[in-house]
């Protein structure tokens, strides 16, 4: 299996201004550029910040990068980090300079900041529709020959909307796309073999307009409650994927450069970068696989998925050398209502909720204080108002009113939207740097 090219152009984010008016930041905070948060001499312990807020573990960023580097490039693969799960140039900087292969992107707006902030290659997993995405992009393509972008259609019709358009426009070389395979009952994608490979003719029947670059999927939408069952339909799904690439590559469908064969959510990379490694066509291809969620990874939905992951592949990955959740919430208790009760100030405007987060550690700010403290597990969280969370404790907790409490994350994409700005934070939780967010 052979890579592309990977050198292309590196975006550097502009500064971002932040004030007393950006969540999370303290209401006396002049207009003050995003990159010199880190000098303002802040620590989390000791109230520097309005709670609740939301902070990122810089060691865990870091290590994440690079277990996310060695992984996939042992496995031979690439990598397009999908960047709606921060939506943060910083943090685009940041995997692009571990190495990732361009970013993923869903969406006309995600592409329009990531081209704001200089992303010289993107991947659109999805469909490109409607004029006003249509006409950005080829006009992106025109005037900037550095820029390298590429999409999935899946009906002969899309195909005929975007040859139209890109003969219109002129942009003086083929618009990129792949055969997009789905699942019957789920999102797009074609339903069949037979459908998938009307498509691909279609693609090269409009060359030098359109170009056929691969075969994509998206294996996340498979849900079994059965875990080996799931991994046997992941198996199989990608193996359609297989299926199609061959018989593209038999009829001589592709237009030129290396053929990409991508798929690969947060849960299952591994099959990805296995499976269709396996493709054996007569002219070189790349697989490219697509996590998001590695990068803060979380303490439920991910964590779990990682812990199936390392079971795959023999344990390795496993304890201190896997990922590491490095987003978390930290909260002030505001009312101890009930001996078996804590209510605390944060909610679903600050916090994902589809799996509820996890209470982790406590902290007692003060003059004498110590390390934030492990919760036990009888503290949970039973339930998630707007702007308050409800835990269930021991009667006898010494949580009070004033304390912090810190939460785990479950599904970081809906965390992360939550925040314009989130500050970076070392393992004392002094603040070194901050990010931006545009969702």
């Amino acid at each position: 299996m052979h890579s592309p090219d990977t050198d292309t152009p590196r975006g550097t984010p502009a500064a971002a201004m932040l004030n007393g008016l950006t969540k999370g930041m303290p209401g006396n905070l002049p207009d003050t550029p995003l990159q010199h948060i880190g000098q303002r001499g802040w620590n989390v312990l000791r109230e520097d910040l309005p709670l609740p807020a939301a902070v990122i573990r810089q060691s865990a960023l870091e290590h994440n990068g690079r277990w996310m580097r060695q992984f996939v490039q042992a496995h031979g693969g690439l990598l397009a980090p999908h960047g709606k799960t921060t939506m943060s140039p910083e943090l685009f900087a940041r995997q692009l300079a571990d190495g990732a292969w361009g970013m993923t992107l869903a969406t006309a707006h995600q592409i329009q900041v990531a081209r704001h902030f200089g992303i010289q290659r993107i991947f659109l997993a999805n469909q490109l529709v409607g004029r006003q995405a249509i006409d950005y992009v080829l006009g992106q393509l025109r005037d900037d020959a550095h820029f390298d972008f590429y999409c999935v259609v899946d009906s002969p019709r899309h195909v005929q909307t975007l040859a139209d358009a890109a003969r219109a426009a002129g942009i003086g070389r083929p618009l990129q796309v792949l055969v997009e395979i789905g699942v019957p009952g789920a999102r797009a994608g074609c339903r069949t073999t037979a459908e998938a490979l009307d498509v691909a003719r279609a693609v090269r029947a409009q060359s030098p307009w359109l170009s056929l670059r691969g075969v994509e999927g998206f294996e996340g939408i498979l849900s079994n409650p059965d875990p080996q069952e799931l991994v046997r339909q992941v198996e199989a799904f990608l193996a359609r994927m297989l299926d199609v690439a061959a018989q593209c590559d038999h009829e001589d469908l592709y237009g030129d450069g290396t053929v990409l064969l991508t798929a690969g959510g947060s849960a299952f990379y591994d099959l990805v970068l296995k499976t269709l490694g396996e493709a054996r066509l007569s002219r070189p291809s790349a697989v490219l696989t697509r996590s998001g969620c590695y990068l803060t990874h979380d303490t439920k939905k991910y964590r779990d998925a990682q812990a199936h992951l390392v079971a795959r592949n023999g344990g390795a990955g496993a304890d201190e050398d896997g990922l590491r959740p490095a987003l978390e919430v930290w909260a002030y208790v505001h009312s101890r209502p009930e001996p078996g009760r804590v209510i605390v100030g944060m909610g679903k405007r600050d916090i994902s909720y589809d799996d509820l987060p996890a209470a982790q550690r406590w902290h007692r700010p003060g003059p004498d204080a110590g390390q934030p403290q492990p919760l036990p597990d009888t503290a949970q969280v039973v339930r998630l108002d707007d702007q308050h969370c409800h835990m269930r404790v021991a009667p006898d907790s010494p949580l009070r009113t004033g304390d912090m409490i810190q939460f785990g994350i479950s599904h970081p994409c809906l965390t992360f939207d939550k925040w314009r700005a989130i500050c970076l934070v070392d393992d004392d939780y002094d603040v070194v740097a901050a990010v931006s967010t545009y969702f």
